[in-house]
Order: C-alpha cells, then structure tokens, then sequence
C-alpha cells in the first residue's frame, strides 16, 4: 500500500474506486489498523459508486509512530479526569483529525463523505466540526460524545481494553486478540473461529504497536467532553450503533444524535462493538443513504 507526507507525518492509506466520483474516507477507531475495516464494506461502497479511502491512524499500522513521546499513564489520566482535571496526552483527537485532512489534501481530495467508527466516530466529529467545509456527510459508527455521566462500558468489555499484555509472544497476542475480539464483538453475529484467528493473525503479522495503543487511547481520554462542540457540525449526520455494544452502550449513540442537529440515528438489534460481514449490505445502505442527504451523493 502506499504512504503520503500529510500533517508533518507519513499515513499510509489505501485508495478504490473510480477517482472522479465522491470520496468515502473510512477512519478506524482505538488500535484499529486501516485493515480492520470489512474489504465487503470497502467493496460494498465501491459498488454503491464511492471512491474510498481507508488508512492507518498515527501511531498504529504502517503510520508514523510516536514512540519518543513515551507511554501514558491511562489509569492516573482517568483519574484525574474524574476529578475535573484535564489531564495531558502525547497528542490529541484533533491532530488525529488533521492528519485525516491532511491526507485528503495530500490526495487532492476537496470534500468527502466522512466515516469513523469508535475512535474514529470521534475523530470524524473533529473533522466535522474544526474542518466544515471538508465534510459533505458524516457517519458516527460506535462513538460517543465523551459525555462522562453515559453509563458506562460492561466490566468485562472494559478489562480487554485497559488490562491488554505487553507480551510480544506472537502466539499470546493472538489468543488475547481472538478472546477480545470476541468478548466486545456482536453477539447476534458471531464471527467464524478460523476467519476470526486468521484476521487477527494477519494484523499481528502487519504491525504489533501497543504502545501506540496506549497513546490513542491518551487522546480520547484528554478529549473530554464534546457536546458542545458537536453543535458546530453542519453537515447531514447519521449516527449508527449496535444494541448489543458492551463497551460504549447505545444510549452514546442517542446523546450524540441529541447534540448534533439533524442528526439521524440508526440502532442495530444483535451488534456489538465490531463490524459483522453480515451487516456490510445493511450499513453501506445507510452510509449511501446520508450521503444522498448532502445533496452530493455517489
């Protein structure tokens, strides 16, 4: 895959489709390479007339690291959060932000119809509300407002998140992948044993950066709240969740639809905190359907 210079770093990224139809930019959520989106939803929105852009955050993948900015704390900035304070991170959701647009422009790419899932979905609402007119729709997949009075994520959903090993055992880190995978993943769509152990072993393979995780996961914390941010976001906004989410429960997706305004939600019975191949046809369905919202659809 190729990299571009964009935002004073190198992105590597992956670009489909006819260059002169809308742009699609996927961006993935905590830890998440540009390989954990579905190639089917890739696909899917190639042939609902998309161009699409999927690519790996900073600090994750085949992206520049950070590793000189060393390790965050996580448990003494949730702390300090707690307490009103703001805590400090290596860098922040809006860079992330800016590193998304600066690959756009490094592309040539004046607008697009903006994707986030998770971490991403947060990003996507910085795109959305510090870059306006780069924004032609908006999909929120599985995010949240930073709203710290939503009830919060099921205990064993949360210890797959904070309590990851630093083991560099290949064959560990892929048990572990597997097992998290599978505790925060869509009960009404499990996935298959082998493909499962097959896509966590090839992102292994890819890259194994858990420090970066760490980082990213700085940023969300030092993020805070973002409500009153979120009314700044013009552009049509669709706010997708699954009613089975144990890490960020569905009531996130209504507080987001609540402060965005337009916005529209879709709840999907069954899903959970991934991106099931049987609901790819269902969600490039939505993601089309904002799109024709802007006026400006594939």
């Amino acid at each position: 895959m190729p990299a571009v210079t964009a935002n004073g770093i190198q992105i590597e990224y992956e670009d489909r489709g006819d260059p002169g139809v809308p742009v699609v930019l996927l961006v993935m959520g905590l830890g998440g390479q540009l390989t954990l989106w579905p190639v089917e939803l890739v696909d899917a929105l190639i042939a609902r007339g998309f161009r699409v852009i999927r690519f790996d955050n900073r600090d994750i993948g085949l992206s520049t690291k950070f590793e000189a900015k060393g390790v965050p704390n996580i448990r003494s900035m949730v702390i300090k959060s707690l307490f009103g304070f703001r805590p400090r991170s290596p860098y922040s959701l809006g860079d992330m932000a800016n590193d998304a647009v600066g690959l756009l422009d490094a592309l040539g790419v004046g607008q697009a119809h903006i994707v986030g899932v998770s971490m991403g979905g947060m990003i996507a609402q910085h795109i959305g509300f510090s870059h306006p007119g780069r924004v032609i729709s908006l999909t929120s997949i599985m995010s949240s407002t930073g709203n710290r009075r939503l009830p919060r994520a099921r205990t064993e959903a949360m210890k797959v998140l904070v309590d990851r090993p630093r083991s560099a055992d290949r064959a560990a880190m892929i048990d572990f992948g597997v097992m998290a995978a599978r505790t925060i993943g869509s009960p009404g769509y499990p996935a298959e044993e082998a493909k499962l152990r097959d896509s966590v072993s090839r992102n292994f393979d890819r890259s194994y950066s858990p420090t970066g995780f760490s980082r990213q996961m700085a940023a969300i914390i030092a993020d805070g709240d973002r409500r009153k941010r979120l009314a700044k976001i013009v552009a049509p906004t669709l706010v997708i969740h699954g009613t089975d989410d144990p890490l960020v429960p569905a009531a996130a997706a209504e507080d987001t639809v609540a402060h965005i305004a337009g916005a529209k939600l879709k709840l999907i019975p069954g899903m959970g905190h991934d991106l099931p191949v049987a609901l790819v046809e269902q969600i490039a369905d939505a993601i089309a359907g904002n799109a024709a919202r802007s006026g400006n659809p594939a």
